[in-house]
């Protein structure tokens, strides 16, 4: 897959410009929940930063890569960011686009100006100076700007789902239907009549399933392996909101004993339309291997009658049909990948201690995963949510602002001071 952090060179005519940036603060690389929510809780620090961001708008996977009909999976006191509540007037749920006008918000509360359009190359950190070196290219009109950002600390909040999954799959690139990604599904009105093969199903994919139900398509939906399927509620109350409470009375494998028989009284035996539980509870899957249950939000009930179609993994594609494992062959006039995203991260960071081949960082004793060597910061990559990447963010804040307070105050020259040829500085 194109690394999309990269840009490729434009025709040789075009002027290019270079700029070295002494950055007095951070730099953040994202400006999506995660980088917005570090950038706050420096604010409130008051220590400097400088965020950077490939897109053209803050929370570009919210605005660009997400269907009309998204909302929030967990009640909105879980999904606020530090400092700063959702409205009492949202509902239990926050619709997309209320979400993307928190986010809005929130930046224009704490004063976050990114730096939009800028795509970073590299990021290394210079063991002669004891700096990070983030490199980045921007494109406007007949000028190509290359940045060099010099910083002491980087903090890395491209999250979780930064780059779309393209599975491998035999005859798929000679399908003759449309095939798109879920990050480039809008709504299921275009789709109506038609028989769509979801592949995925994950959140996403019972997502995009139900939404083609309603808009009258006929869609076919993939499950490959097995998958806890989950009510939103449960007697009128979150099941995510149950399932942290009782963990703070109960041992991690009696919660997941009390949601599995729970759901089971609420949503039946799934396993008799295809859909096999693993055989880890949900809890604790999610905490051992980061795999999010799916909440149940009306698709059970439309496989339950036939509008969704469950089938299992698929063989190979042959021109409009495609051929399933157990031997059955369908007629797809189109197909939605729903198969998850990665992080981009092994692309341009060049480190390999704190960071692992997948992009995540490694597992961390004593720092649940944030804080590398080297003045190095992750934040969003915990697999706990927005909930999560706010609690790495207030501790990200905390530990650069107890280093700058204590350094403003008694201030000291930096041996390597002579060494940096910047023209200009980011306070």
């Amino acid at each position: 897959m194109d690394n999309m952090f990269r840009l490729k060179d434009h025709d040789q005519e075009v002027a290019t410009t270079n700029r070295c940036i002494w950055v007095n603060g951070p730099v953040i690389v994202g400006a999506g929940p995660s980088g917005l929510a570090t950038a706050a809780c420096l604010r409130e620090q008051n220590v400097p930063f400088v965020v950077l961001e490939r897109a053209d708008c803050i929370a570009s996977l919210w605005q660009k890569r997400t269907y009309d009909r998204l909302k929030l999976h967990l009640p909105k006191q879980f999904c606020q960011l530090p400092k700063m509540p959702f409205p009492e007037s949202f509902p239990e749920y926050p619709t997309k686009r209320q979400f993307i006008d928190y986010l809005e918000s929130y930046a224009s509360r704490f004063e976050i100006s990114p730096k939009f359009n800028e795509c970073v190359q590299t990021a290394r950190f210079d063991e002669t100076s004891g700096l990070w070196r983030v490199k980045t290219v921007s494109n406007a009109e007949s000028t190509r700007t290359e940045v060099e950002y010099i910083c002491r600390w980087l903090v890395v909040a491209t999250g979780e789902n930064a780059e779309r999954v393209m599975p491998e799959i035999e005859g798929l690139s000679e399908f003759t239907g449309e095939v798109i990604h879920a990050c480039d599904y809008k709504s299921g009105e275009k789709f109506a009549g038609k028989k769509v093969l979801v592949v995925g199903c994950g959140n996403s994919g019972m997502e995009v399933s139900l939404d083609l139900a309603n808009h009258l398509a006929k869609p076919s939906m993939v499950v490959r392996s097995s998958v806890h399927v989950m009510p939103r509620e449960i007697m009128g109350k979150s099941t995510f909101e149950l399932a942290m409470k009782m963990l703070k009375l109960f041992p991690l494998w009696f919660v997941d004993k009390i949601l599995l028989v729970l759901c089971w009284f609420v949503l039946g035996n799934i396993e008799r339309y295809g859909l096999k539980r693993p055989e880890m509870g949900p809890m604790e899957l999610k905490s051992a291997k980061g795999k999010t249950p799916v909440l149940d939000i009306g698709a059970l009930e439309k496989i339950r009658s036939g509008k969704i179609d469950v089938v299992p993994g698929i063989k190979r594609f042959n021109g409009n049909r495609v051929e399933l494992v157990n031997g059955e062959q369908l007629d797809v006039d189109s197909v939605v990948l729903a198969t998850g995203y990665r992080s981009n991260v092994p692309y341009w960071l060049q480190e390999s201690e704190f960071f692992a081949k997948n992009g995540f960082p490694k597992t961390a004793i004593g720092n649940s995963g944030w804080k590398g060597r080297t003045g190095l910061y992750a934040v969003g990559f915990t697999r706990r949510g927005l909930s999560g990447a706010s609690m790495d963010a207030v501790n990200i804040a905390q530990d650069i602002g107890s280093v700058w307070k204590l350094e403003t105050k008694q201030p000291t020259k930096r041996s390597t001071a002579s060494q940096r040829r910047c023209i200009s500085q980011q306070f």
